[in-house]
């Protein structure tokens, strides 16, 4: 028998030469990583596939397999072969290296932004113009609306326009539905003749073109299509003390609408739902809910289910701890519980006597203000409204409550908000809103029933209609022609989703970010692509910033110290945040250099010990609630998990990203 201390040995000594080896092997072979971009400690190189692009397994090799137009690969190697310049690629920054691609089958990503459109019912189509000088030409006349008009004669005659490489098409192109990428080149912000600054983009368009008119473009399929047009009503009404005659209203508004589409055979079509809201009571408890889902317009069948299922509610029988209640948790509960995206017409009406209480306030359950639930609602192509009743109990709460409700109710589309004050809370004259926007709303839905097609813009189509919705001094009349726009809008965008309209395909052009007829109207908005890691690193960053200047309140030479340190532990060279006297917040590398060169003014980026220590304590303690606020915004976007992204097919999931709006950069 062996002795079993030298079995043991032989053992022991194996396993060291095989984790040797091992050991060895991983030296070989370490895992790779992207090349940088130059001048960049974080930010590696990235591509996009133009349409056509396929992989081959070494430089000058032929291809195989088509790859999707829009695919982001990252670049590990660069060689050339034969004087053709080819990339090593990968579909993550892990890698998962794929193969190699020719140079000329890509276009460099150097932003990962995306150039969306906004909603095209107010507006022109946006005209891409092959070099910049003949758009800045336009730009520097008196009346950039009337050349501009020539150019769409032109090429809607001609079929074509020197200057012109593509338009927008008429119909909407839904980025939530069908992400499409418009990679930001170049950008320069001019003044236009008339006054405004205009920010003209040189973009690339890479799009997927095998969806393109898909259900076909034709007016007798568009009236098809058209049949099938839905709206959504959600009252999200205020349920305190005081309220008892607004809430039989609003019944009674939904009891008339309904008769109405009923009697046109439509109630499948015209969905109604409610959800009622509070404020904390004096024990700091919900009486009852803070906001509570009555009726979800995915399950209501008609006017009279509606009305059984909000027979329950009425309003509290105490009064709340604050005069301010809720009214963000009700909107958020609405937007959050229902299933907006089987709609094509989505409309938000809040009610209320009492203004918002404030993200940073101890009643407030969302941590979120009007601008960040408004961006939640863009998201989801809501229309939200809001009928303030500005009773003489409200009176020293009505300016307040205004600027929120105006904040919160702005629309892209309007000039003016989507808000309307009742003064003296008149029963009467909410009732009439109440009623027109409801008439207003269910009249879309009958005229899309009839198969009734709606091409170009409601301004185009009567410019003095859509003047009047923007200017319009009686509010019953306003509100119905507000709702009469939006919802041509939404019908445009419908429209455009279920004909799988695209983006224009593969080129590079100008634009300009306004709208030649109104160059205070923007025709297109910025969204920020950040990976889960880098999503996740902007919300600690974030935090440490409030948090350094909560902190700095009372010693404000802690403020840039605190910044410092945590800049040290984030950055890949701490070394940078050290010795920078004078330096900006954007110097110390805390907030990532994805942040660098974004069309944007940021809150904070210019931020310096010096003007810190000017700003009052009021400014700094706005500044500290605008960060936090974002914060509760990030921690949504996290858990959002239907809006990230995958930009290469088999990639790391770490690499998908979040579209996050321009506006909710810090």
């Amino acid at each position: 028998m062996r002795n079993p201390e030298h079995i043991f040995v032989h053992l022991f000594l194996a396993c060291c030469l095989w984790l040797l080896a091992a050991g060895a092997s991983a030296q070989e072979s370490p895992k790779r990583t992207p090349l940088l971009m130059p001048g960049k400690k974080t930010l590696y190189q990235r591509v996009l596939t133009r349409p056509g692009a396929a992989l081959a397994s070494s430089p000058g090799g032929a291809g195989h397999g088509a790859i999707p137009a829009f695919t982001r690969f990252y670049v590990y190697g660069r060689k050339t072969d034969s004087g053709a310049e080819w990339l090593e690629v990968g579909a993550d920054s892990h890698g998962t290296v794929k193969g190699w691609l020719r140079v000329e089958q890509a276009v460099p990503w150097r932003q990962q932004l995306a150039l969306a459109f906004t909603p095209p019912g107010t507006r022109q189509p946006v005209l891409f113009f092959k070099d910049r000088q003949p758009l800045a030409d336009i730009l520097d006349q008196q009346n950039p609306a009337k050349e501009a008009a020539a150019i769409r004669k032109a090429l809607a005659n001609n079929g074509r326009e020197p200057r012109i490489v593509a338009i927008e098409p008429a119909t909407s192109v839904d980025i939530n539905k069908k992400f499409y990428l418009l990679p930001i080149l170049q950008a320069e912000e001019v003044y236009s003749a008339k006054g405004p600054t205009v920010r003209l983009l040189q973009v690339a368009s890479v799009t997927d073109d095998t969806a393109q008119g898909a259900a076909g473009t034709n007016g007798q399929d568009q009236q098809s299509t058209m049949k099938t047009f839905s709206a959504a009503v959600v009252f999200v009404i205020d349920s305190t003390l005081s309220m008892g005659p607004y809430i039989e209203r609003t019944r009674e508004a939904v009891r008339r609408i309904s008769r109405k589409v009923e009697a046109a055979h439509l109630e499948n079509q015209v969905r109604f739902g409610l959800v009622a809201f509070r404020g904390p009571g004096n024990n700091g408890k919900p009486i009852e809910y803070i906001s509570r889902m009555f009726a979800d317009p995915g399950k209501v069948r008609n006017g009279q289910d509606f009305l059984a299922k909000v027979a329950a509610l009425k309003e509290a029988p105490v009064s709340t701890a604050y005069f301010d209640e809720d009214p963000y948790a009700g909107v958020m509960t609405a937007m959050r519980d229902v299933n907006w995206f089987d709609y094509g017409a989505r409309f938000i009406i809040l009610i209320t006597d009492a203004g918002a209480i404030s993200a940073n306030e101890p009643g407030s359950s969302t941590g979120l203000d009007a601008k960040e639930v408004r961006l939640e609602a863009k998201h989801r192509g809501i229309a939200l409204y809001t009928l303030h009743l500005k009773t003489p109990e409200g009176d020293k709460d009505h300016a307040k409550a205004q600027g929120q409700y105006e904040e919160l109710s702005a629309n892209d589309l309007l000039k003016n908000p989507l808000y309307f004050g009742v003064d003296s809370g008149s029963v009467e004259q909410f009732g009439k809103i109440v009623d027109a926007l409801g008439e207003a709303i269910a009249d879309q839905v009958m005229a899309a029933s009839r198969g009734e097609v709606v091409a170009g813009s409601a301004r185009t189509a009567d410019p003095a209609f859509a003047r009047r919705a923007d200017e319009g001094n009686d509010p019953v009349a306003r509100a119905r022609q507000q709702a009469a726009l939006l919802g041509y809008a939404m019908r445009l965008a419908y429209l455009g989703s279920k004909e799988g309209v695209a983006a224009p395909s593969l080129f590079e052009a100008w634009i300009a970010d306004r709208d030649f007829d109104d160059l205070t109207r923007p025709v297109t908005e910025v969204r920020v692509l950040l990976t889960k890691s880098e999503l996740s690193n902007l919300q600690l960053a974030v935090k440490e910033v409030a948090d350094a200047a909560l902190k700095g309140m009372t010693s404000p030479d802690d403020f840039f110290q605190q910044i410092s340190l945590a800049a040290a532990r984030f950055s890949r060279d701490p070394e940078a945040a050290k010795g920078k006297k004078g330096a900006k917040l954007a110097d110390l590398g805390l907030l990532g250099e994805y942040t660098d060169g974004l069309p944007y003014r940021s809150d904070i980026l210019n931020l310096d010990q010096d003007t810190w220590r000017a700003m009052s304590a009021g400014e700094q303690e706005a500044l500290i609630r605008s960060l936090n606020r974002k914060l509760r915004l990030y921690q949504i976007y996290n858990a959002d998990t239907d809006r990230w992204v995958r930009l290469a097919q088999g990639g790391d999931p770490k690499d998908d990203v979040y579209p996050v709006p321009l506006e909710a950069m810090p």
